[in-house]
Parts: structure tokens; C-alpha cells; sequence
């Protein structure tokens, strides 16, 4: 799950529980102290079972998310490419690196990544560092996940921040509106109430489609109809998330070219309003990201980012015709923080990104398969 800052309600629903009866010709212990007060021995023992319980949860999404990555992108076109190409040329000479930089670069990972690797695995190989073509695929495996190491920071709602404001962006077609339907049940999930603002207000299908993701979570969703200025809907949704002091709250914007620069400065504006309301809002800026797209999205992500200072990333999309590669090259340029990836269309299917089960789902478990 999303990493959670906000845990204090769940850690005493610990010690709302039902005491056990004390067995018949036992002395019984002291009965808790009146009036609800917690004694420093009952709020250690809450918290200590609270974080167990918070880490085998986390534990069990990792590795049904492993499972899952496996499934969807085992059949990738990277997968595919790198299973095939140990398998026809297990000798460790120049011949193998060229087809693994081909592989690369076909799989979407661009070439400055792709060059990166390879000159890396290059110099090792003339060190005389590999004693096969195993070793090599090895170091291959280590150098890919040393790029994603540093990108792989879950989304953490801040205690000081309340609502915790998110504003997604993305081209249009992304997935951004179903997204946030996913996020909303993960939240809730968490235990946190929140609010959506129908932002996307050119598509009077979008705000449709947000109202819909609300009704199914039992999420109140502030809108003011087809072409209302979107600025007006998110400083309205900060209002009232505010006064019902709700968690979080979560803004849609309309899809946009990042060529269209008079939409792209409406992001701005769309800023600059919430921090009327609260100075650090948004908190953070989703950027919602097709996975299909390949090296197309390091152009969009370069000028949402300068317009509107994204924060962290939403790869969608990576169970269709994705190749998987473009998220190497989205770490290596822009070093922005990979929230989560979109696996499938079923709510679950939103995963928190998971650098090692992602790249030992994309790599053949063994040279030769593929």
C-alpha cells in the first residue's frame, strides 16, 4: 500500500477490541482504568501490533505485485528481446553487447540509458570482469536496477498537511480519470476520507466519469459542469475539503498536448490558486504517464514539468503493447520519484512501483528462456 503517515486511528482501533474473558478459577487483572484513558503499557503494545499488522500488508502487496508483474510483463517486448538474444548468443564477445544495446534501444529504453548500460558492461567485459556471458547478464540485472533504486519513493500523505492536496496531469488519454478512481479506493483502503474535484472540466464526459468513480467509493466529488474554469473547481474542492476536514484531496485537470501552451499555462494558474488557500498546495503533482507512448513521454514530461513542477510519476498502461523500457529512460533523465504503475484495468491493478519485481519480471529468469 501507499506508504501512510496518518496512522493513529487504526493503531487504537487495536485497543477498542474486546478484551478476553479470563478463564474460570483465575485471578483476574485489574480492570483498565475508567473514563477511556490509555495506559503507556496499553499504547506500546497498540502501536507495536499496528506496525506489525502495516508491515505484513505491505509485505503481501509486494508480493502479489511481484506475481503480477510477472505476469503482464513477462511477455513484453523487452522480455521477448532479451530472453531470445542470450539464448542464440550465450558467447560473452561484442557480437552478444551489440545485440543486447539492440535490444535496449528496441524495448524503448532510449538510447542515452541504453548507451550508458552497455559502455558500462563494455569496459567491465575488457577488464575481463565476467567469466561468461551469465556473469555479464548478472551485471546487466544489477545496472538496471541501480537506475530504478533511486526513483522507487512511495507516495507518503504528510500528518501536517490537511487534506493533503494532489493535482494529476497528463496528456489526454493517459488513464488520469481512472487513476484517480484507483488512488480513491487505495486511500480509503488506508483509512483516509477524501475528497475529488472535477477539474477536467472540456470533456463533460470526464466530469461524468469522476462522478461515477465517487458514487462507486462513496466519494463526495465537487464540480461545476462542462467549461467552468478548472481553477475555480479546484479552489472550491481545497474550500471544502477543508471545512470537512477531510485527509486528502484529489484534483482532475483537463488533458492536454504539452504543445498547447495556453493550456499548459492554465496548470499554473490552477496552482497559484491553491496556494491562496494554503501556500504548499498541491502537495504533489501527479503526472499520469502511457506506457505505450515510448519516448514520446520524455517530451511531455519535460514541459509539464516546467510549468507545473511535477513531483512524482504514474507509469499507466505497461499491460497492453508497452514495451517497458521507457521507464529506464523517464529514471535516468528525470530522477522524479515513480509512484506507482498501472498493470491492468481493474482497481488493484494500480501498483505501488517495486524496482526489483519489475525488472526481474522484464529479464528471463534463466539465460536461454524467451
Amino acid at each position: 500500500m501507499a506508504t501512510i503517515v496518518r496512522e493513529s486511528s487504526a493503531m487504537f482501533d487495536f485497543l477498542k477490541k474486546k478484551p478476553p474473558q479470563p478463564e474460570p478459577g483465575k485471578p483476574q487483572k485489574p480492570a483498565a482504568p475508567a473514563g477511556g484513558s490509555f495506559s503507556p503499557e496499553d499504547l506500546a503494545r497498540a502501536f507495536t501490533v499496528h506496525q506489525e499488522e502495516k508491515a505484513a500488508r505491505l509485505e503481501a502487496e509486494r508480493a502479489e505485485g511481484r506475481e503480477a508483474m510477472k505476469g503482464v510483463l513477462g511477455g513484453s517486448l523487452f522480455a521477448r528481446s532479451l530472453g531470445g538474444l542470450f539464448s542464440r548468443n550465450p558467447r560473452l564477445d561484442e557480437d552478444l553487447l551489440d545485440e543486447v544495446e539492440t535490444a535496449l534501444i528496441s524495448a524503448d529504453m532510449g538510447v542515452p540509458a541504453t548507451t550508458e548500460v552497455v559502455e558500462r558492461l563494455r569496459k567491465r567485459m575488457k577488464d575481463r570482469d565476467f567469466a561468461d556471458a551469465a556473469a555479464l547478464f548478472r551485471a546487466l540485472r544489477s545496472d538496471l536496477l541501480a537506475m530504478l533504486r533511486p526513483v522507487a519513493k512511495p507516495l507518503e500523505i504528510r500528518e501536517d498537511a490537511r487534506p493533503f492536496v494532489i493535482l494529476t496531469v497528463g496528456v489526454n488519454g493517459v488513464g488520469k480519470t481512472t487513476t484517480i478512481g484507483k488512488l480513491a479506493r487505495r486511500f480509503q483502503l488506508d483509512g483516509h476520507s477524501l475528497m475529488l474535484a472535477a477539474g477536467d472540466t472540456f470533456r463533460a464526459a470526464a466530469v461524468e466519469q469522476l462522478r461515477i468513480w465517487g458514487e462507486r467509493n462513496n466519494v463526495h466529488v465537487v464540480a461545476q459542469g462542462q467549461d467552468a474554469d478548472p481553477a475555480s473547481v479546484a479552489f472550491d474542492g481545497l474550500q471544502q475539503a477543508k471545512a470537512r476536514g477531510v485527509d486528502i484531496l484529489i484534483a482532475d485537470t483537463a488533458g492536454r498536448l504539452h504543445t498547447q501552451q495556453g493550456l499548459m499555462a492554465e496548470l499554473g494558474k490552477i496552482r497559484r490558486v491553491l496556494a491562496k488557500l494554503d501556500e504548499r498546495a498541491p502537495h504533489e503533482v501527479l503526472m499520469v504517464i502511457d506506457g505505450t507512448t515510448g519516448q514520446n513521454a520524455l517530451n511531455q514530461l519535460r514541459q509539464f514539468h516546467a510549468a507545473v513542477k511535477v513531483t512524482g510519476l504514474v507509469v499507466t498502461k505497461l499491460d497492453g503493447t508497452a514495451k517497458g523500457g521507457v521507464v529506464f529512460a523517464l529514471a535516468r533523465e528525470f530522477g522524479l520519484p515513480i509512484r506507482f504503475i498501472g498493470l491492468g484495468e481493474k482497481p488493484e491493478d494500480l501498483r505501488v512501483f517495486d524496482p526489483e519485481g519489475f525488472v526481474d519480471a522484464l529479464l528471463p529468469e534463466s539465460l536461454g528462456a524467451g
